[in-house]
């Protein structure tokens, strides 16, 4: 059985254990911890975003020069078929 000064001790401690609460905020501030800047941040966010916009830039130049030999390899290799055809045409 839970007496009187049992409660009223409790009532009394009640507030107390209450106000431990801690209130945190849910959104995202500018600048928070792991928040998402955008592209508008700051400056090193902004110099990363190039250099990974001029690496890829210099993969896509290679790629595309890589194409380029492969077609001129193709058509020397055309051209090669061509002559032997006429060769064999006469």
């Amino acid at each position: 059985m839970i007496s009187r000064s049992n409660i009223a001790q409790t009532v009394k401690q009640t507030p107390r254990v209450m106000g431990i609460v801690r209130n945190y905020t849910v959104g995202t501030s500018e600048g928070s911890t792991g928040s998402h800047r955008g592209f508008g941040g700051d400056s090193f966010t902004k110099k990363e975003k190039a250099n990974e916009d001029f690496y890829i830039k210099q993969h896509e130049k290679e790629q595309l020069l890589k194409l380029k030999e492969q077609l001129e390899k193709h058509k020397a290799e055309l051209k090669n078929i061509e002559e032997q055809l006429k060769n064999i045409k006469k």
